[in-house]
C-alpha cells in the first residue's frame, strides 16, 4: 500500500525545490523519490529532478510501503530503547554504530537492526535510510529518534529546519574552557584532507555553544556541554578544535596523548526534545551515559559534581540564560 500526497503549484517553480519544500525534507531525498518513479506531474512519471514547474500543475508523490528485504549480515547487537509509540522510537544509540549502510560498507547497520526487529518505519528518506531524521556519526553515542510513518517523519523533519527539536550533547575535552562561549563560524570540507570539515571562508553558517560543567580531579580534563543552533557535520569537533580543544579520543581532530588511550569520541547526545508528531506535546529524553564514559568519569572526577553538573534542568537553564 502507498500513500499518496498531492500538491497543487502556484508558480513557476523546479520540481526539487518544489517538493524539497512541501515535504520539508532534503533535496537528495526527493532525488531519491524522483528515481524511484514515485513522483508523477499531471499523472505523468517523472524522472528529471529539475524539471520547471508552471501554475496550476499537479504533482502527486507516492510514498511506498517499505519492502521486505534480506538482512544481508546478521545483527549481532541489541540497542536500548528509551521510548516507543506507534509514530516515533527513541533510541540510545551505542558507539561503534553506523546509521546506514554505503556501498564500501560490509557491517550491519542501525537501520539493519531496526528492520530486523520488524518496526515499522518511514520510506520518505529512501531504501537505505528508512526511518532515519537525522544522524550520529559512529563513535557519537545517545539519544535519537526515529520515524515510524512519513507523516511523523514529515513533521520531525520540519522541527530539524525550524529548530523547534534539538539536542544537548556531553563531552569531554583535553584542555578546559575559559569560559562558556558561543563560536560562529562557516564550516566546510576540509580542501586539505578530505576525511575532515574544518573552517573555511565561504563555507556554511555554523553557530554553536559550550558550557563548562566539570572539572577533573587534576584540573587535565573538562566535561561540557554542547548545543548545535545549525546542523553542520562534525560541527562540535570542529568548532572545538578551532579553539585548540579537543574532544577525548578524537584523533582526526588534534587529540594527541600517550597516556590516556580511548578507543572513541568521548561525545554524546545527553537530552533530545521535539514535539510529538500526532499529539503536538513537547517531550524530552534522557539518555544515559555509555558505560565507557561513565567508567573515565568515575575514575577522573569527582561524581558528586558532576550528577549535579548533568541535571537536565541544570543544563537546559544555563543555555536559556546564555
Amino acid at each position: 500500500m502507498e500513500t499518496n500526497k498531492i500538491f497543487s503549484v502556484n508558480q513557476s517553480i523546479r520540481l526539487d525545490k518544489f517538493l524539497s519544500d512541501c515535504l520539508s525534507v532534503s533535496r537528495n531525498q526527493i532525488i531519491n523519490l524522483i528515481k524511484s518513479e514515485n513522483v508523477l506531474v499531471n499523472d505523468k512519471i517523472i524522472s528529471k529532478q529539475g524539471l520547471k514547474l508552471k501554475p496550476n500543475d499537479e504533482v502527486i508523490v507516492n510514498l511506498p510501503k517499505p519492502k521486505e528485504i534480506d538482512i544481508i549480515q546478521k545483527v549481532n547487537f541489541d540497542v536500548d530503547i528509551i521510548y516507543e509509540d506507534d509514530d516515533i522510537l527513541v533510541i540510545n544509540k551505542p558507539f561503534n554504530l553506523v546509521i546506514h549502510s554505503a556501498p564500501s560498507l560490509k557491517e550491519p547497520t542501525l537501520v539493519d537492526w531496526l528492520k530486523q526487529n520488524g518496526f515499522s518505519l518511514s520510506t520518505i528518506n529512501a531504501e537505505i535510510r528508512h526511518g532515519i531524521v537525522h544522524r550520529l556519526d559512529r563513535d557519537t553515542t545517545g539519544a535519537m529518534v526515529i520515524a515510524k510513518n512519513n507523516d511523523a517523519h514529515q513533521f520531525l523533519s520540519e522541527q530539524l529546519q525550524d529548530k523547534s527539536m534539538g539536542r544537548y550533547y556531553l563531552a569531554l575535552t583535553d584542555l578546559t574552557l575559559k569560559d562558556n562561549i558561543e563560536i560562529n563560524k562557516p564550516i566546510a570540507r576540509n580542501p586539505k584532507n578530505r576525511l575532515k570539515m574544518g573552517i573555511v571562508n565561504g563555507g556554511k553558517e555554523a553557530k554553536s555553544k559550550f558550557i563548562k560543567l566539570a572539572n577533573s580531579k587534576n584540573s587535565k580534563f573538562e566535561l561540557i556541554s554542547a548545543k548545535l543552533f545549525t546542523g553542520r557535520t562534525h560541527q562540535i569537533r570542529v568548532h572545538l578544535s578551532s579553539i585548540s580543544r579537543h574532544i577525548l579520543g578524537d584523533s582526526l581532530y588534534g587529540f594527541k596523548s600517550e597516556s590516556v588511550k580511548i578507543k572513541r569520541v568521548f561525545l554524546h547526545s545527553y537530552i533530545l526534545y521535539l514535539f510529538h508528531p500526532r499529539t503536538k506535546e513537547k517531550m524530552e529524553f534522557i539518555a544515559p551515559i555509555s558505560e565507557d564514559m561513565r567508567e573515565f568519569l568515575k575514575f577522573n572526577f569527582d561524581m558528586e559534581i558532576v550528577n549535579e553538573s548533568i541535571e537536565p534542568s541544570h543544563i537546559i537553564h544555563t543555555f536559556n540564560n546564555f
